[in-house]
């Protein structure tokens, strides 16, 4: 996200909830250290963020709630296998039920360009 700073500057405000889900501190603390003000969600209104709560569901109910982590280890290889196939093969009803992938990747010629 800092790549899109540099590009655009720092926003205003950064839409973030004020509860202790995942790790809200540490992403208010980050916000602050940008330069960037928050904009708070009422507690108890996920209308006013939906693409976070609707994220957040399908986290707890495809991965959180499917498995026991016994080690921290075995908890990360199995956040970074979900979000890679979440980002990348998972249909999205956004999407009219396609992985969202191949809406982001483009081509670009890997032949070098003579002048």
């Amino acid at each position: 996200m800092s790549d899109l700073f540099i590009l655009r500057g720092v926003p205003s405000f950064i839409r973030s909830d004020s509860g202790p889900e995942f790790v809200a501190q540490a992403v208010q603390g980050w916000i602050k250290a940008v330069g960037a003000k928050t904009a708070y969600i009422e507690p108890g209104s996920p209308w006013e963020n939906g693409y976070c709560e609707s994220f957040n569901t399908r986290f707890r109910d495809e991965l959180l709630n499917g498995d026991n982590f016994y080690s921290l280890r075995k908890a990360q290889i199995l956040i970074e296998e979900w979000r890679i196939h979440y980002n990348t093969k998972r249909p999205q009803s956004a999407l009219g039920y396609r992985p969202p992938a191949p809406e982001t990747i483009v081509q670009i010629d890997p032949r070098p360009v003579m002048h």
